[in-house]
This record gives C-alpha cells, structure tokens and sequence, in this order.
C-alpha cells in the first residue's frame, strides 16, 4: 500500500478504538518500552499526544521516564521552517496546545539533535523493514538525519506490522526498533 492509503487506513483504525483501549495499549506500550530500554540517566526524545489524533498517550511514559532519571525533551514545531526543535521538559505548565492539536513547549531550554540518546517516534504505520508513515510534513525524518550515529529510533505504534510500503523514500529515515502493546520488533 502506498502512504497515503496506509495513513486513511490508520487513522480510520485509531478512530475505532475506546478510550478505554487507548488507555490500556498505552500502559501496555510503556511496559514494554521501560522493559526494552535503558532509559535511566539517559537524554530522551518524547512526542507528546494529539489527542484528536487518538495517539498513544505518552504521558505516562514521560512520568516514568523521569522516575528513573531519564532527561527527556519534547519537540515543538516550526511549520514557518519546516524543523522541529526540542525543549527539556521541567513541567506541564510549559506547554501549550498548538493549533495542530499537539501540546508544545512555549518555553524551555533547547537540546540539540546530537545530544539525543533515543527518540521516541511517532508514526501512523510500519512495515518490516522499519520503515514507518507519518503525517506527511517530514519533521522527523528531518530531524533524525540530526541525531548522533549511536542514538536509537523507536516508533510507539498500537498494531501490527505492514508487509510493505509501497512509496518508501531515500529521504525516509527507518526506524531501530518498534514498541507495540504485546511485543518489541528490531529492525536491522
């Protein structure tokens, strides 16, 4: 399938699911991300949720992340630039909701791209190869190609795999690894 039919199939997918299931994949998500990686002492990247999106709620991987003593930063968008800056999370009362619907730091002090040692990232679908579909706009894969050799890519997404992603891209960044409710994927 091509991009643009799997983000028309996840998007009618995720409005599918309860709050109720969104709630409990996300818990499920974020055990099995605490259980998969090394997040203590280490500089994370972490998406906040659109909620009219049904997006993983990752608040409850951010509280975790920060138990444990992980740094974790949260992008904002530059849709004047098309870049994605990050900003160390200290509190809720830093962000704001843009007109996007994503909560954003207004505020903050900025970690750049090298200094990240995984990055959590959001995605609509994925095949077995890590290749993943986002919105559209590029701000990761923008961003990533900014990341340190070392740093991990690790897609957050509610279902399974696709075989194959019709239209992939040079330009497309792969993901690392693939966190799911039941199961972590590597890629290679």
């Amino acid at each position: 399938m091509t991009k643009a039919d799997l983000r028309r199939k996840y998007k009618e997918m995720r409005l599918q699911l309860s709050p109720g299931e969104i709630e409990r994949f996300s818990e499920r998500i974020v055990e099995q991300a605490l259980m998969h990686f090394q997040l203590s002492e280490k500089t994370v990247s972490l998406f906040l949720p659109i909620e009219r999106q049904r997006e993983i709620n990752t608040y409850l991987l951010l509280e975790r992340a920060m138990g444990i003593r992980a740094t974790v930063a949260v992008p904002k968008t530059d849709f004047e630039t098309m870049e994605m800056h990050h900003y160390l999370f200290e509190s809720t009362d830093q962000l704001e909701v843009s007109p996007k619907g994503i909560p954003e730091p207004k505020k903050g002090k900025v970690i750049a791209a090298d200094r990240f040692d995984i990055v959590f990232v959001p995605l609509l679908a994925v095949d077995v190869k890590g290749n993943r579909v986002g919105y559209g706009k590029g701000f990761y894969d923008r961003f990533l190609r900014k990341c340190s050799p070392g740093c991990l890519f690790v897609g957050l997404h509610y279902f399974d795999v696709e075989s194959k992603i019709d239209d992939v891209f040079p330009t497309d960044i792969r993901l690392n690894a693939l966190v799911m409710p039941a199961r972590v994927l590597r890629f290679n």
